[in-house]
């Protein structure tokens, strides 16, 4: 072969290479999504049952990063091309109580009080598969004893807790391809409207891609007015909807105004802003960062993965001042506001919208009040779908079962 035709050759087998199908019109891709779903929703329905009276925060969140990891060793053990498939933890498990909203992964040395029969309680996570991210949220209130739901909800905890569930399937329906964003905002705020709750404004739903959680197509979960804009929040872009694209559906509301503001909590969880360097002055900071870039160098972490947690402390804020990092703080609302989490992950297949993650909304939850009429159209349409569903599946676990 002469020297021109290796060229041609290496050329065309870098162009192959850099042509790696990464979105859902890959059936590789596609089973890697579900496979790190099916993880989540067991991480998730564990992580339900061990919320007890005095369960420990620090001991819930390791629980759930524990369940994803051994799960996900157990899958696509063979090196592709001398190389391991990554998989693990895509976001870090977060377990945030009563007024505190998402982000709360505390340190071993900063635990808080146990939770106690009464509490709000809001599970966020995610784990992938080759960068493949699946991610979930779930809200719940702990019972006093493991057999008996909860004793005594207010009218507020029902009406929060079904209209951010019923918000996120509406608007999961809503992502579909060749709908733009701007509709599922409105969407979500008829049913906000319809229960006499706020969505929380800061609160994106995010188009996810192989190693990116947060990808650049946005949708908003109310429209800012013109004061918000004023006070310095952004209007998200508009964008539209594409077959093989994957979202996480995020929904919170609450009972008070919708304004969320950082708290007392240490901020625990970060990511690596991969466009960002700078040279760093402190040894502690440059620990840090070399761990990141080995460990995470693209998904979410928490500061608790570090085997140094003291080194970890203190060279944080020097990569977060300089951009390296960037922060996930833990939201508050204001005290006595009650607010509901739930979060799920849709796939856009040429069949259609497919929600892979999120659990049922607990029985528990009720509501006197009532959607609005379209929103009541779509919600029994999901209802009559996943009825079907539920059917033919028992059909087939029954033919099966008559067959063995």
């Amino acid at each position: 072969m002469s020297d021109d035709e290796s060229d041609a050759s290496s050329v065309v087998e870098e162009e192959e290479e850099e042509e790696e199908i990464t979105d859902l019109s890959n059936s590789d891709v596609c089973t890697k999504y579900q496979e790190a779903s099916k993880i989540v929703n067991l991480a998730l329905t564990g992580l339900i049952s061990q919320c007890i009276p005095g369960a420990k925060i620090i001991d819930l969140c390791q629980f759930g990063t524990t369940v994803i990891e051994v799960q996900t060793a157990k899958l696509y053990t063979k090196k592709v091309n001398g190389v391991a498939v990554e998989r693990g933890v895509a976001f870090p498990v977060c377990i945030s109580v009563n007024d505190v909203i998402c982000n709360h992964s505390p340190l071993a040395s900063e635990e808080l009080p146990s939770l106690a029969a009464g509490d709000v309680v809001k599970i966020d996570l995610g784990c992938h598969i080759d960068g493949y991210i699946a991610v979930a949220a779930h809200t719940l209130v702990v019972s006093s004893t493991p057999d008996s739901p909860p004793e005594n909800l207010s009218d507020e905890i029902g009406n929060v807790a079904v209209a951010a569930y019923n918000a996120m399937l509406v608007a999961a329906d809503c992502i579909k391809a060749g709908a733009k964003n701007e509709e599922v905002t409105k969407a979500v705020e008829r049913v906000a409207i319809a229960y006499g709750v706020n969505p929380l404004a800061t609160v994106r739903m995010h188009q996810m891609k192989r190693f990116v959680i947060d990808g650049v197509k946005e949708v908003a979960l109310k429209e800012p007015t013109a004061d918000d804009l004023e006070q310095g929040e952004e209007k998200v872009p508009e964008c539209t909807f594409e077959q093989a694209e994957v979202y996480a559906v995020d929904v919170a509301m609450s009972t008070g105004d919708g304004k969320v503001k950082p708290g007392d909590l240490r901020t625990t969880v970060f990511k690596r802003n991969v466009e960002a360097n700078y040279r760093l002055k402190m040894k502690a900071s440059r620990y840090v960062l070399s761990e990141v870039d080995k460990k995470f160098p693209t998904l979410p972490f928490t500061l608790r993965h570090f085997e140094d947690e003291r080194q970890a402390k203190m060279g944080i804020t020097e990569c977060v001042s300089h951009g390296l990092l960037t922060p996930y703080p833990s939201l508050h609302e204001k005290s006595g506001s009650t607010v509901a989490h739930f979060k799920c992950t849709v796939l856009l297949l040429p069949s259609g919208t497919t929600k892979v993650t999120g659990l049922e909304l607990p029985a528990y939850f009720k509501s006197d009040k009532t959607p609005d009429e379209e929103t009541a159209k779509v919600l029994d349409a999901i209802a009559e779908k996943a009825a079907k569903k539920a059917k033919k599946k028992a059909a087939k676990k029954k033919k099966k079962k008559a067959s063995s």
